[in-house]
């Protein structure tokens, strides 16, 4: 997608981005009480949570690889891997091209676990898109996909 450069960026009303500020603050508050809902409903923290979908994506993942993903720092991403560890939902193994390095699976308890998730995800999705015509699901897709694309290029710009 291409952007035009900042001076031929067109001038926006005051309102509309005081609107879209709070639009995007609601939806973030909305988005912290569902994770605090699902954190409460599984049974694990907020940053356990996140971790866990993480091996939707990957079937090993590497300490470095999830403190990259989550945004945190080495120590913080011990604890958290610990306490998955602890209650048997990932597994350690040294990486066998570097005895150095932990490779971190699901375990069969974490992979019931992480599927009770996403169905459960899924299920608040589509009662969520439920409420819109097919139309409105398109549009808001596509709207959706814009603001990502937007949000990820003001970002690599260096602008926030």
């Amino acid at each position: 997608m291409n952007y035009p450069a900042d001076k031929d960026l067109p001038t926006i009303p005051e309102h509309q981005t005081e609107r879209f500020q709070e639009l995007i603050f609601r939806l973030y508050q909305c988005c912290q009480d569902r994770m605090l809902r699902q954190s409460k409903q599984f049974d694990l923290p907020d940053a356990e949570l996140r971790c866990l979908r993480l091996f939707d994506q990957e079937r090993h993942l590497t300490p470095k690889r999830i403190a990259t993903q989550m945004g945190a720092v080495k120590s913080r991403i011990t604890k958290i891997i610990d306490g998955l560890v602890a209650k048997t939902l990932i597994q350690r193994a040294k990486d066998p091209e570097d005895s150095r390095v932990s490779r971190l699976s699901l375990t069969p308890q974490g992979q019931k676990k992480l599927d009770q998730v996403n169905r459960s995800l899924a299920s608040a999705n589509e009662q969520l898109l439920s409420r819109m015509t097919s139309e409105q699901r398109t549009t808001l897709m596509t709207h959706l996909e814009m603001l990502r694309a937007s949000m990820e290029a003001v970002k690599d710009n260096g602008t926030i």
